[in-house]
Parts: C-alpha cells; structure tokens; sequence
C-alpha cells in the first residue's frame, strides 16, 4: 500500500503569487538549486495587481524608515546582475528629489511630518551621495516645477526608476532556465499542514513542499483567511487593500525638457492641511514618451474582485487641475492614459515579511504597502536564504507580524 499523498509532486518551497516580490523569491531558490514552484492566478507581469506601470521610483535614503536603505541597496545590485544575464533594461538612473516646504509639512499616512527633513538625515547617516538645494538651487537645476518660494528638496545622485514588468519577467525567465517550474492561470484554494510539510491545493492540483512563501499582494488578506490553520493568524484582519490611479500625459514639444537626461523621479509632499503628496517620472515609453503622474489615497478600501479598474474622466481632471497645471512648467501636457493599481497596507504602512506566527512552514511577503517595488530583489533573496535555513545578510525583525498582535497575546 502506497503511503498517503506518495504521488503527490514535493518541493523544496512553493511561492504563492508571482509579482515583485514572488518573482525574486522564485529566482533567489532556484538559483541556489532549490526545487522550486510558482503559482500564479494570473500571467504575471500583469496589470490587475500592484506591479505594474512603466514605472517604480527607487531611492536609496528611504524616509519611511532606515531599516529599508540595505534593501534597496541590495536591490541596486540584484538589477545589474540580472541586466547583464538578460540584456534587459531594469533600473534607470535619473537623480531625484524628495521636496516640500521649508516649514514642514502636515502628517500623512505612512510618512513622518517632515518627510525631507528625515530622508535628508537617513542620507547622512548612510553616507548616501546627496545635496540639499533650496528654491533658488531647484529653479536653476529644474526649472520644469513651478515653485512657490518657500521650497526646499533633498536631491539623490543614485535616485532613478525601475521597470516593473520587465524586472518581474527576467526574474522568472532567470529562475525558469535554472529549473524552477512556473504554473499561471492557477489559483491556490487552500494551504494545510502535513507533518513537516505543506499540503497545497489549487485550481489544477495538489502539491507538497517544505516551505510556502505567500506573495500573492492584494489577495494575500483573503488567502490569510481562508479556512484551516491559517485562519488564526494574528495578522489576519489587519491589512487594508486601497485602489490608486496613475496618469500619464503627453507634454508635446515640451517631450525633451522631461525626459530622463533632464527631469528627476519626485516625491513633492505639498505642506497643505490635509497632507496631500503627489510624485512622478520623466516622460518615457514604451511607445510615445509621456510624463507619469499620481498621488495616494488611503480613505477608501476595496478588495481585487470589487475594486474599479477604470479611471474615470473626473480623475483625471483633478489631476490636471489640482498637480499638472499649478506645478509643472507643462503647458502642452494633454491626457494621453491611465491605470488604476492596488496598495496593500498594513496598520504603521510597513512591510510584514515574516514566518505566520504559528505555522513555521509558511512565510508571508507583504504587504508593500505602496513603497515596495525598489526594495523586491532584495526582499526575494532574504527570504530564499530563510527558506533554505542559510544565514541571512538583513535584520528583518521590524517587519515582523508580531507587532500587530493584540496586546497581551
């Protein structure tokens, strides 16, 4: 008699969901030699999660926390390797500028009030190359922004831009030639405990492996609550998915003034009342060049199966209106497209990248909490090395998801 579960196929680690962070995960096991499975409810790269858009600023001085800076660093050098094994453009470096007004600006969700003050001070503490320009240094170097006086900006020499969906399919193009297997259009129903082991159920089969790293962003809520074992975690309950927009305009004959050899990545936190921030990027492709635009918005939940994926007229109104026109020298910017993505954000918007308390065999990766995509690589490689019970190179304890247990827990 065959023992139970003999003909089941056995891995090494199973990696639920396959965006930013999953990709790196799959390409860091497999090329340790790791048995290693991919699963997918989609084709990724893909545009229904939170990984795609032309575009993801990456910054070395992280101001939403210090703990951050060795993994984008890291990250830095991940997109090299994997730009020279792939002949692939990943990390594009244009500078860029965190800046706001001299005097602070109101609190904002997942930022500290002083949002340059304290990127500028993480610089300095990590001997990352920087300048500190005030507004009569900004209006010379950029004279694109329309600025009001009382500006100041942190500048970063090594600041630039990544592409998400070309990063997410070199890392699983990579991790496929070193023998990892990749199965899309496949959705997991159900995780359980084996022994030692995990037991998965998907869509197309059943699959055993001896780790289970669950990436699957805004799903993850869902799949963390979804029957068995899992069901019990702390964590459960405490992550909010959001819908953002991104816009994008055509700026007309205004094209070179904005393009990467000119304009920075920025973050420009605006110092109103209600703390409203928006950022973008220097007009690129694919196809024509266009100026990419967007704020967030942490008011409103939804869940991946309810949420809008149009964006309708009236937003981007408001952006013109309320962004484009009264702060870009951009008189030509006409709509050209937009997208609607997903944040998912945890209680203090920081990552939970961490073992489920109470299943040791399960890790979770996420939520990003809309600042994740320049730390991924790093975060893929740190969790292959946990996986695989290797000595980790990051102290990522304070992504725990231990500190959202209830007090006396």
């Amino acid at each position: 008699m065959s023992s139970p579960g003999q003909d089941i196929p056995h891995y090494d680690a199973i990696v639920v969901g396959l965006g930013a962070v999953g990709s790196a995960t799959l390409y860091q096991l497999a090329r340790r030699g790791a048995r290693v499975l991919g699963v997918d409810q989609f084709a990724p790269p893909h545009s229904l999660g939170s990984s795609h858009g032309q575009t993801r600023i990456t910054r070395l001085a992280v101001g939403e926390g210090e703990q951050y800076v060795p993994l984008v660093r890291r990250s830095h050098e991940i997109w090299a390797e994997l730009e020279a094994a792939t002949g692939q453009s990943i990390y594009t470096r244009t500078h860029g500028l965190v800046l706001g007004p001299r005097d602070g600006a109101a609190p904002r969700a997942g930022k500290p009030d002083d949002f340059v003050r304290q990127t500028i001070e993480i610089a300095q503490r990590h001997g990352i190359a920087h300048d500190v320009l005030d507004t009569a240094d900004l209006r010379r170097r950029y004279p694109q922004f329309k600025l009001r006086g009382d500006e100041f900006a942190y500048w970063e020499r090594d600041a630039g831009f990544v592409r998400p969906e070309v990063a997410i399919g070199a890392q699983l193009q990579v991790a496929q030639a070193h023998g990892a297997e990749v199965h899309t259009h496949e959705t997991v129903l159900s995780l359980e405990p084996q022994g030692d082991a995990t037991v998965a159920t998907t869509t197309r089969g059943t699959y055993r492996a001896d780790q289970v790293v669950l990436a699957a962003g805004a799903w993850l809520p869902q799949l963390v609550q979804a029957g068995g074992a899992l069901h019990s975690a702390p964590l459960a309950g405490q992550l909010g998915v959001y819908r953002q927009a991104m816009f994008w305009f055509d700026v007309g004959a205004d094209t070179d003034a904005f393009s990467p050899a000119r304009f920075p990545v920025f973050i420009w936190a605006l110092g109103d009342e209600e703390g409203h921030a928006f950022y973008g990027f220097p007009a690129v492709g694919p196809g024509a060049p266009a100026l990419k635009i967007a704020t967030a918005q942490y008011q409103t939940t939804t869940t991946p199966q309810a949420v809008d994926r149009t964006v309708a007229p009236g937003e981007v109104e408001e952006m013109l209106r309320r962004y484009v026109q009264p702060r870009l020298h951009a008189p030509e910017a006409r709509f050209s497209q937009a997208h609607a993505c997903l944040y998912t954000v945890s209680p203090d918007h920081g990552f939970v990248i961490d073992r489920l308390p109470g299943w040791a065999g399960v890790h979770v990766a996420s939520p990003c909490s809309g600042h994740g995509f320049k730390h991924s690589a790093a975060i893929g490689e740190v969790l292959a090395l946990r996986v695989l019970g290797l000595p980790e190179w990051a102290d990522l304890s304070t992504l725990s998801a231990g500190r959202f247990a209830p007090a006396g827990a």
